[in-house]
């Protein structure tokens, strides 16, 4: 029994006792070098779009990336419901419902990519000109989305695949899979956009194969991984009564980032407002924003999980902590990194182009935002520890509030009052600053520690 249980052991990180700081750094740390890792060569590939084919192709990738995340929003948050679920039976040892669990989530995930290659496709010039997207850059962008969403099934599953890891804790497989598929996109971004001269649907190629890999990489392992969570291809099929727990549980979450994403489309469409320029140049450092929201966010995904699992376990206490912990990391890793971005600016935007118009409107978004990242910290980090007991609809409810319903109300009535793009700039911080004070008063005063078994 003890040898047979050496593998499991090697393949799952049970977060259920020990040291809790020392098990959510371990956790987070490969966690927060993917995300990085991915953020790095979404950075190349804008940084070689820039250098090779200009500002206005610069623009039409990065303008393209609010619709994409709105399309694709909803099969994020039920990867996310599927991560809670995974780690709550995990946690509870319950192998059974683990594995009906991971072959659920995977069949989820290739209905939901399906349908989002047939529908991005469909809907991409509409939706990019429906966005005031300028005609100069129009072109290019339709044709970055279509071949983006052409390869869209391989992200999706990739994401439960990934989802379905870092339930069980194991992060690192993420880290090493995303470090496979960056160095296959810097290399055929250079391959298709500088030598074969294919433009912007080189990179929107050389994404899609890149995802593939990943794709590929993940499943593997998880077919031949000795654990619970062991994948077989022809188990992989919908069960009805788990399908329904997930979609409960990752449906607020899924209807959270896709409203959160049409507000960032209405954002975006402010900016296209401004030309080309404020495009190229608000896109170049949002590659650059990636680098403080993805650790935000894989510090909420660490929490989520640690708080999974011991919610499995019953252990509340140990929830509460977990969560403190988190929030303690997020704020100091946000607060170091955005003293540092306002420190390096100039060199930093001069990476994606020599247009000093373009940097300039780079350079006044990180001011706005660099100062601020901590609020988003203390907003995630609380939203994924209340999530991974189950309870997913009071963050919506939050994140709804403040990084939509208040972004739409901002733009329609307090943009007009600005002379500048800078009315759009202090919208992020203001937002960020409105959740974590709703965020608080909930975690404080809400009856999420309260334990049930389901």
């Amino acid at each position: 029994m003890a040898a047979s249980a050496q593998p499991q052991q090697k393949k799952t990180l049970l977060m259920t006792e020990g040291s809790i700081w020392k098990s959510i750094l371990l956790f987070s740390v490969p966690l927060i070098l993917g995300n990085l890792l991915q953020q790095l060569y979404n950075t190349a590939d804008s940084i070689i779009v820039g250098n090779f084919l200009g500002s206005n192709a610069l623009a039409a990738v990065g303008s393209s990336g609010s619709p994409i995340y709105l399309l694709i929003g909803f099969s994020q948050g039920v990867a996310v419901g599927a991560g809670v679920v995974v780690s709550q039976y995990l946690g509870a040892k319950d192998k059974k419902e683990t594995r009906i669990a991971v072959h659920t989530s995977l069949a989820i995930a290739v209905i939901l990519g399906l349908i989002l290659t047939v529908g991005g496709i469909a809907v991409s010039r509409s939706l990019l000109v429906w966005m005031n997207t300028p005609e100069e850059v129009l072109g290019d962008a339709v044709t970055y989305m279509k071949l983006y969403f052409g390869g869209v099934l391989f992200s999706v599953v990739y994401n439960m695949a990934a989802g379905i890891l870092n339930a069980a804790g194991n992060s690192r497989r993420s880290v090493l899979y995303l470090a496979c598929a960056s160095i296959t996109n810097i290399i055929l971004d250079l391959v298709l956009i500088a030598g074969l001269k294919m433009g912007v649907a080189g990179a929107a190629i050389a994404t899609d194969i890149s995802q593939l890999v990943s794709c590929v990489l993940s499943l593997r392992f998880l077919m031949k991984v000795d654990a619970d969570y062991k994948v077989e291809l022809s188990a992989i099929r919908p069960d009805q009564r788990m399908t329904s727990r997930i979609i409960r549980i990752g449906l607020p979450t899924g209807i959270q980032n896709m409203v959160i994403s049409f507000s960032n489309v209405l954002v975006q469409s402010s900016v296209n407002s401004y030309g080309a320029a404020a495009m190229a140049g608000f896109a170049a450092y949002m590659k650059i924003d990636g680098f403080n929201i993805l650790p935000v966010t894989s510090f909420s995904m660490a929490a989520t999980t640690f708080v999974g699992q011991n919610y499995g376990a019953g252990n509340l206490k140990r929830v509460k902590n977990g969560m403190w912990v988190t929030l303690g990391m997020g704020v100091l890793y946000t607060l170091c990194t955005g003293a540092l971005l306002l420190a390096f600016q100039d060199p930093i935007m001069h990476l994606f182009t020599s247009d000093e118009t373009v940097v300039a409107f780079g350079c006044g978004a990180m001011h706005y935002f660099c100062p601020f990242y901590f609020l988003l910290a203390i907003l995630h980090g609380m939203a994924g520890a209340v999530r991974g007991t189950g309870r997913s609809v009071p963050p919506m409810v939050v994140l709804l509030i403040s990084l939509c319903l208040f972004r739409v109300v901002w733009i329609r009535f307090a943009l007009p009052f600005f002379a500048g793009i800078e009315g759009v700039f202090v919208l992020y911080p203001v937002s960020w600053a409105l959740g974590a004070v709703l965020m608080a008063l909930y975690a404080w005063k809400g009856s999420w520690m309260t334990y049930e078994h389901s």
